[in-house]
């Protein structure tokens, strides 16, 4: 009777076993299935708005040939380093301009301020500004995003187009993992561009160190 009885609490502790481990499995997949819808969602969300930029920008140069106008010999920015990055409005969010790897076949838009919210669309600005030569971009670790910089290496170049179409061309000088919370070493040191985004763990944010190259 005792056996029995130790039979049919087995079967029944095999049960709930079996069922926590369908519900686990279940759970993992569900996992799976929304960060690969999360991340098509934001590749497709950054190709509408860079389609939409290059759209905009279009009709600005077509404005300025019909007006007459003529390039800068010096941009406004080289005059006054410190005057703040014209952005580009689309959705209601400002654009300072577009991110470009080519080694990688990637270009992203560059939101002019940042939040959690708005890294699930686009990677935004940290801090500083690329005519200060101090630009921190953050971006998430999705394979549209900045999943990629891992891929870098030295030597890479990287370029940034600003909202009015000035191209400033970068080198990959280094390459680190940063403490979560090493905000004063990330937005530190002789750097012209830092590109930033969290590890697969999240404890720490692998960094891109940029020099000017031109």
């Amino acid at each position: 009777m005792y056996r029995k009885h130790d039979n049919n609490r087995k079967r029944r502790f095999g049960t709930v076993f079996m069922l926590g481990g369908l519900l686990l499995f279940a759970a993992a997949l569900f996992l799976t299935g929304y960060n690969l819808w999360d991340e098509q969602r934001a590749g497709d969300a950054v190709a509408a708005i860079l389609e939409q930029m290059s759209a905009l920008q279009g009709r600005a140069q077509e404005g300025l040939g019909a007006t007459g106008g003529q390039d800068q010999e010096v941009p406004d920015y080289v005059r006054n380093p410190d005057m703040e990055m014209p952005t580009v409005q689309i959705d209601g969010e400002a654009y300072i301009g577009v991110l470009e790897f080519p080694s990688l076949s990637v270009s992203l838009p560059v939101i002019s301020d940042w939040s959690a919210a708005k890294l699930r669309t686009a990677p935004c600005r940290y801090t500083g500004s690329a005519y200060r030569d101090n630009l921190v971009i953050a971006g998430h670790n999705y394979r549209t995003h900045f999943g990629k910089l891992q891929n870098l290496s030295l030597g890479d170049t990287v370029l940034f187009f600003d909202a009015d179409g000035n191209r400033f061309a970068y080198e990959v000088a280094g390459v680190e993992e940063l403490d979560s919370t090493a905000i004063e070493e990330m937005v530190t040191g002789d750097w012209d561009l830092t590109l930033f985004t969290c590890t697969l763990s999240g404890q720490t944010r692998f960094t891109v160190r940029c020099i000017r190259s031109e």
